[in-house]
């Protein structure tokens, strides 16, 4: 397993990746319990990451990084999240955001994603998606100018906003009655023309700052586009995106699910019976089908060679992984009993977050209808 620069810097000898994310899970669940206002971001939680090496850790290291597998990525967000589900999923969309960029500079020798690599490795910068509200479609407007492009767009579920450096997103360009194209850009979060809107104010993950960011006006350079493509189509590289950033991402959830399971235990064990016995029995069976699910996601990464094919897999596994550990989840709820009920045990926060796992895409509807046209033969191009 990589290796990666400790948060103790007199430690003896360096830590995995999850070694980092075992001690700094404690301080966050303090944190998650101590705070009076959920809706607050978790700032000195991302102030750790990046002190801790994290922030670099999927970066190879021949670029300044710390080489960590995703593999490696899934088990520290798993291990965040059994503590603080909002630092962990905000941080799996700065974690995807490099993977994807590593992989390709692995498996595909991409040249051109090396800067931003090693900018992240250097400079410790954070990145923000918009990919979950931009999908297939794009969204934004953005206008030919001398040089570049200036773009007008409202992103919305931009988690880790408050912290993040260089939001990767896209807008669509329509001109000269040509159909409407979107690119893709990094837009630095420090530029004047971009705006976090204090939006976020949801049922669970009320700590990630998954805020709108407005963009009003910022020009981005020729050079700095990166892809254009037809708006409304799939693109190959949403076969990479699709299979990398998914298993990272619900690797939280499952991570979530596993802490409310050893709260509901803990509780439980105080009223022991053949009710609580069968409740922790139903909540186990769920919570393995959800860490199979998961195992299935990564296993599409590990093929090394994203496809249609691939996509299905890590779709069909994030439906199992929802499914399941927000089952996982109830049966937690019930086990616990009234005690569970209260703020002060954390477990209906990990009850509130879980649901979350419903809302990215695939949501339930598109994955069944891309499963489904896999089954029979069809084509999946344009079920989004």
């Amino acid at each position: 397993m990589n290796t990666i620069t400790p948060v103790d810097m007199t430690a003896a000898k360096p830590r995995t990746v999850l070694d980092v994310a075992r001690e700094l899970g404690p301080i966050f669940a303090r944190r998650a319990s101590e705070v009076s206002d959920e809706d607050q971001f978790v700032a000195d939680n991302f102030t750790l990451l990046r002190s801790s090496g994290l922030v670099e850790a999927g970066v190879p290291q021949e670029l300044g990084g710390s080489g960590a597998s995703i593999d490696d990525l899934a088990a520290m967000l798993r291990m965040l999240a059994r503590h603080c589900g909002s630092t962990a999923l905000a941080f799996s969309m700065h974690t995807h955001q490099v993977a994807i960029p590593a992989w390709r500079w692995t498996h595909q020798k991409v040249a051109a994603v090396e800067p931003l690599l090693k900018r992240v490795a250097a400079e410790r910068i954070v990145l923000l998606s918009s990919g979950g509200s931009d999908w297939i479609a794009g969204s934004g407007k953005a206008e030919k100018v001398d040089g570049g492009y200036r773009i007008t767009a409202r992103k919305i579920f931009s988690s880790g906003a408050p912290a993040g450096d260089l939001m990767m997103t896209g807008a669509v360009l329509e001109e000269g009655g040509k159909p409407p194209i979107v690119l893709h850009f990094g837009v630095p979060m420090n530029s004047p023309k971009v705006k976090v809107l204090d939006t976020w104010r949801t049922l669970g993950m009320r700590s990630t700052g998954s805020h709108d960011v407005m963009i009003d006006g910022h020009v981005v350079p020729d050079a700095a586009v990166a892809l254009s493509r037809k708006a409304g189509e799939w693109h190959p590289l949403f076969q990479i995106i699709a299979t990398i950033a998914f298993p990272l991402i619900y690797s939280v959830y499952l991570g979530v699910a596993e802490g409310a399971r050893d709260i509901a235990l803990d509780l439980g064990k105080q009223r022991q019976n053949q009710h609580t016995l069968e409740l922790a029995g139903k909540m186990e069976t769920e919570l393995t089908a959800a860490r199979l699910a998961c195992d299935w996601m990564l296993d599409a990464i590990r093929k090394s060679a994203p496809s249609a094919a691939t996509v299905n897999q890590v779709m069909t596994g994030k439906a199992l992984v929802t499914r399941h550990a927000i089952a996982a989840v109830e049966h937690a709820m019930e086990l616990a009993g009234g005690a569970g009920f209260y703020r002060a045990a954390g477990l209906e926060r990990r009850f509130r977050d879980i649901q979350a796992a419903r809302y990215h895409p695939l949501q339930s509807g598109p994955q069944a209808q891309y499963a489904g046209a896999m089954a029979m033969g069809l084509p999946v191009e344009r079920i989004f």
